[in-house]
């Protein structure tokens, strides 16, 4: 009676390693679906705006905003980077009355 033949279990067992190799390489790859997204500010701060420019910073959240700054409209404040209103604000600002405007360096 011939042997059993032992070329299918090392088979199965790199096609079982290098799906979990793969798996692993896009865990940290940052391609697993999970979605990363760098914050403006830290958690004790809050954005502000220059007035009049595309200018921006973070102050401390017990803190009033420093002179030529303000804070962004309710509802308009950006919380990531790239996201919807980091996008706005690089081509809006407030002007000292508080109205946006197109911001002059990007016309």
């Amino acid at each position: 009676m011939p042997k059993p033949s032992r070329t299918s279990r090392p088979a199965r067992y790199r096609l079982t390693t290098a799906a979990l190799t793969g798996t692993a390489a896009l865990t940290l790859t940052g391609c697993s679906g999970f979605d990363f997204r760098e914050n403006i500010c830290r958690s004790s701060e809050y954005p502000v705006l220059a007035v009049g420019s595309t200018g921006s910073g973070c102050v401390p959240n017990d803190e009033e905003p420093m002179p030529g700054y303000t804070r962004y409209p309710e509802g308009k404040v950006p919380q990531h980077v790239d996201d919807k209103w980091d996008v706005y604000w690089r081509t809006h600002t407030l002007d000292k009355s508080g109205n946006i405007i197109k911001a002059p360096d990007t016309e």
